[in-house]
C-alpha cells in the first residue's frame, strides 16, 4: 500500500468513529505497564488539579502486558504497575477486559514487536488508540497496523514525545514557512538486539528530523560505528537532513538548523505535557495530529538505514523498503 493511499484514512476515520463528547468523562485505558511513559502520562491525566486540556479525561484501567524475553520490559513491569495502581487505576487481566471499561486506549508497551498483536482487538472494537514509539518493530507490521486501522475505520496515531516539544514545534513552523534548507537532528541511540537499530531509541531523533524537515525523503545513506550512527536523507526537493545517533560521549536532544539566513543550534527540553494534550484531543475528535503517511515514512527511513548499513553505506530508497 502506497503512502498516498493512507491520506484517505483520516477522512474515513472521522466518518465512522464517534469519539466521546467534551461533556463526558473520557475513560482511557493503558496497554503495557513496562514503560515509564505509562506512569508519566497517568500522572498528567489523573492529576489532582489537571490542566484544562485533560480535565475531562481519566485513566481508569490498565493491562500490564510485558515481554519476558526483553529485560527492559520484564524487570520494570512490577514497579510501574504498582505506581499506576497507586494512582487509582484498576489493573485488569486482559486486553478484552480493558476494552469493556474504556473509550480510548494508550498503548505504552515498550516492546514494538507486540504492538500489532495488541492493537488488533482495540481497532476491531472501534476504539481510538495512541501507539507509543516505536509504532512497531518492522516495516511490515507498521503497514499491517495502518491497513487494519483503515479497514476498521478506527483512527490511531503514533509519535515520539520529541515531536511535541516547544522548540520542535517552532522549528516546524519555520520549515513550513520555507525558512529551513536542512538540519542535523541528534539524540541518544541505544540499541537492543530485539529491534532494528533505530527503532529502539533513535526514533526520538529521527522523528525530530522529520518534524523539522517535513515529509518527502526519498533516500538514505548510513554510517555506523561503535559510538555513533550517521544517517543522511535526501529530500525530493534537494534538501538534506541528517540524524546523528549518540552512544558515546555527551548525549542530549537537539537540532542544528541550516536556514536561509542563519545557522542555529537548538537544544530540546523534553516534556510530556503537549503530547498528552494532543492524545486527549485526538481521542475527542478522531483527528490524528500525525498522519499514517508521516509515520510510515519515518519507519521506512529507519528500515532503509539498516539496509544501507548492511550494504556498506550505499544509498537506499524509501520506496524500495516499503515495497519489500
Amino acid at each position: 500500500m502506497s503512502l498516498l493511499s493512507y491520506a484517505c484514512l483520516i477522512a474515513l476515520s472521522l466518518s465512522l468513529v464517534s469519539p466521546a463528547s467534551a461533556a463526558e468523562t473520557l475513560r482511557i485505558g493503558l496497554i503495557g505497564l513496562d514503560s515509564s511513559h505509562a506512569v508519566a502520562f497517568t500522572k498528567v491525566i489523573n492529576a489532582e488539579n489537571p490542566r484544562p486540556e485533560v480535565a475531562d479525561a481519566k485513566v481508569v484501567a490498565a493491562y500490564p502486558g510485558g515481554s519476558p524475553d526483553l529485560p527492559t520490559s520484564r524487570d520494570r513491569i512490577e514497579g510501574f504497575t504498582k505506581q499506576v495502581s497507586d494512582m487509582g487505576v484498576e489493573i485488569v487481566p486482559s486486553i478484552d477486559a480493558l476494552l469493556k471499561k474504556v473509550d480510548a486506549v494508550i498503548m505504552n508497551s515498550v516492546d514494538g514487536r507486540v504492538h500489532l498483536e495488541q492493537v488488533k482487538p482495540v481497532l476491531e472494537a472501534g476504539i481510538p488508540v495512541f501507539v507509543d514509539k516505536p509504532i512497531t518493530a518492522s516495516m511490515k507490521d507498521a503497514q499491517a497496523l495502518y491497513a487494519l486501522s483503515e479497514s476498521t475505520g478506527t483512527p490511531c496515531f503514533s509519535s515520539s514525545t520529541l515531536r511535541f516539544c516547544n522548540e520542535v514545534i517552532e522549528l516546524e513552523k519555520q520549515s513550513q514557512a520555507g525558512n529551513i534548507v536542512g538540519c542535523v537532528a541528534y539524540s541518544p541511540c541505544k540499541l537492543d538486539e530485539t529491534h532494528p537499530d533505530l527503532f529502539w531509541y533513535g526514533i526520538h531523533g529521527v522523528e525530530t528530523l522529520f518534524t523539522v524537515m517535513g515529509p518527502g525523503c526519498v533516500s538514505v545513506q548510513r554510517t555506523k560505528t561503535e559510538g555513533a550512527d550517521i544517517v543522511t536523507g535526501v529530500w525530493q526537493d534537494g534538501r538534506v537532513g541528517t540524524f546523528r545517533g549518540i552512544r558515546d560521549g555527551a548525549a542530549g536532544y537537539g537540532v542544528m538548523v541550516f536556514g536561509k539566513k542563519d545557522i542555529e543550534l537548538v537544544k530540546i527540553r523534553a516534556s510530556y505535557d503537549i503530547l498528552v494534550n494532543e492524545i486527549v484531543k485526538f481521542f475527542r475528535t478522531g483527528k490524528p495530529p500525525v498522519s499514517p503517511a508521516q509515520t510510515l515514512e519515518i519507519v521506512a527511513f529507519m528500515t532503509a538505514a539498516d539496509v544501507s548499513r548492511d550494504s556498506n553505506g550505499k544509498s537506499v530508497t524509501l520506496e524500495s523498503v516499503m515495497k519489500n
